[in-house]
C-alpha cells in the first residue's frame, strides 16, 4: 500500500526528487516483504506440518512491515 502512495504522491504533485526516492525505496521495501513472504507460503505448501518460522525471517518480515508503515507516514505528511 505504501508503494502505491509513494506512486501516486510522486505523479500526482509532479516529480520531486524526494518524491521518486521515496516510491524507490517503498517498491524496494515491498519488493523485500513479497520474497519473506512467498518463501514462507512455498513452505506451507510443501505439505505435512509446517516448519516453525525461523527468527531470521519473522525478524526480516516486521522489518519490512515497520519500515513500509514509515514510508507510508512521511508520504501522507
Amino acid at each position: 500500500m505504501a508503494a502505491v502512495l509513494a506512486l501516486r504522491t510522486a505523479l500526482h504533485g509532479g516529480l520531486p526528487a524526494t518524491g521518486i526516492i521515496v516510491c524507490a525505496v517503498c517498491c524496494v521495501l515491498w519488493l523485500g516483504f513479497l520474497r519473506v513472504a512467498h518463501h514462507r507460503i512455498r513452505a506451507l505448501a510443501a505439505g505435512g506440518p509446517p516448519p516453525a518460522l525461523a527468527p531470521r525471517q519473522a525478524t526480516a518480515a516486521v522489518a519490512y512491515a515497520v519500515a513500509l508503515a514509515v514510508c507510508a507516514a512521511v508520504l501522507v505528511v
